[in-house]
């Protein structure tokens, strides 16, 4: 795919009750963006508005999971006359650096990759920014992904760019926990190129509510090693 100098770029930010750090992530992402989508996922605090005083565009989705809100932003995406070349996932915490998109797009633009990982690699994470149940099922879903499929990934990290068609191309269907490996593993099924960016990585703002509990973490486990052994035997 050919781009022009100013590609049509959105990026989708999934957000339960973060008033307290999504304006910080809307203000920190490059102006070049055209559109900053945040959907606000059975918010009860002031997520939404300072979202849209932030100059984001506000969505919602009362169906509760991370994959839900994904859907809901690429669905608001599919419904507009012109589409984006790329579309970037974020997470509303204030976690990842979302100045560092410019890096995350740049194998886009440069080298025409079709999907790119954010990798909280640990030379650049804050102590404690990611939790040691965090860790070890990031190792092993690579890992598992490295003997089944051959992969090369290190992380499911949630700041990711990847073309909008190719996105498409993936029918993207997680409603929670699984919505980043499957992506994952259905770039590596339909043999989209894919490398991973180096990202700085902080503790983020407020409570995780995935890592930040055990019934998130196992049920994030649980939902992330299925699809992996789902798609092994496709």
């Amino acid at each position: 795919m050919i781009y022009d100098k100013k590609p049509i770029i959105k990026v989708i930010i999934p957000a339960y009750n973060e008033e307290n750090s999504i304006a910080k992530v809307i203000n920190d992402i490059p102006k070049y963006v055209t559109e900053i989508i945040v959907i606000s996922n059975n918010s009860t605090d002031n997520t939404e508005i300072n979202a849209k005083n932030a100059g984001a565009t506000v969505l919602k989705e009362t169906k509760k999971g991370y994959g839900y809100a994904c859907l809901k932003g690429m669905d608001y995406i599919s419904k507009q006359e012109i589409k984006p070349a790329i579309v970037v996932f974020l997470d509303g915490d204030y976690s990842d650096y979302p100045e560092q998109l410019t890096e995350l797009i740049k194998p886009i633009l440069e080298d025409n990759i079709d999907l790119v990982i954010g990798a909280r690699v640990k030379e650049l994470r804050e102590k404690g920014a990611v939790t040691p149940q965090q860790i070890f099922g990031n190792w092993l879903a690579t890992f598992l992904m490295k003997v089944i499929f051959k992969a090369k990934f290190t992380d499911l990290g949630p700041f990711r760019a990847i073309k909008y068609n190719k996105l498409l191309i993936l029918k993207m269907q997680d409603k929670t926990y699984g919505w980043t490996v499957e992506m994952q593993l259905k770039a590596l099924k339909q043999n989209l190129s894919y490398t991973e960016v180096s990202m700085k990585y902080r503790n983020r703002i407020g409570v995780s509510k995935v890592s930040g509990t055990i019934k998130g973490s196992i049920f994030a486990g649980i939902k992330i090693l299925g699809w992996i052994f789902k798609y092994s035997f496709k």
